[in-house]
C-alpha cells in the first residue's frame, strides 16, 4: 500500500471523524475536538493518506510552553491498514516532529487492553512507567509510557565552510 504522510488541514476534519469511528470502539473525538486540534492547538496532526486520497492513519503531538516534554495525544491505524508497517512510520516521524520542536522527551498514554500498540510502543523504545486506573471513559485504565528522544544529529563538521 502507497502512502504519503502530511500535515494535516482544517478540511481533513470529516476524514479524521470517520478514521476515529473505525479505529476506536468509545474516547473518540468529536468534530469540534478535531478541529480545535487541526486549527488553534499548540499541536502537529501528521496524516498517513493512500494513494486513493483516503486517510488511513494519524497521530497528534501537544507541546507545551517552556516544556521539553511533547504528549502523543492520538494515535491511530485504520484496521484495514493494520500490519504494514504505516504505525511505525507513522510513529517514527512523528518522533522527528517532536525533536523538530526541540522535545527531550515523548509521552503517551496507551489502554492497558491495547496489547498490539503497547507492543509497537514497546518495539520504538517506550518505557511502561505509570498505571493509570479507571482512565477511560469505559473504565478501563491505562499505561503512561514515554521514550526519551534523540538529539537531533548535528550536521556533519567536515562538510562546513
Amino acid at each position: 500500500m502507497l502512502r504519503t504522510l502530511r500535515r494535516g488541514l482544517p478540511a481533513d476534519c470529516d476524514a479524521l471523524y470517520q478514521l476515529e469511528e473505525r479505529c476506536f470502539d468509545s474516547d473518540r473525538f468529536s468534530r469540534r475536538q478535531l478541529a480545535h486540534l487541526l486549527t488553534r492547538a499548540n499541536a502537529i496532526n501528521l496524516l498517513a493518506v493512500a494513494e486513493d486520497q483516503r486517510v488511513v492513519g494519524y497521530g497528534t503531538l501537544l507541546f507545551r510552553r517552556n516544556s521539553a516534554t511533547a504528549r502523543l495525544y492520538s494515535f491511530c491505524v485504520d484496521p484495514a491498514a493494520r500490519g504494514t508497517g504505516l504505525g511505525r512510520e507513522l510513529l517514527q516521524a512523528l518522533e522527528k516532529a517532536a525533536q523538530g520542536r526541540g522535545s527531550q522527551r515523548l509521552l503517551l498514554e496507551v489502554r492497558a487492553d491495547n496489547r498490539v500498540a503497547m507492543g509497537l510502543y514497546r518495539r520504538m523504545g517506550f518505557i511502561a512507567h505509570r498505571w493509570l486506573d479507571d482512565y477511560y471513559a469505559d473504565g478501563c485504565a491505562a499505561w503512561q509510557m514515554d521514550k526519551r528522544l534523540d538529539a537531533p544529529e548535528a550536521p556533519d563538521a567536515a562538510s562546513a565552510d
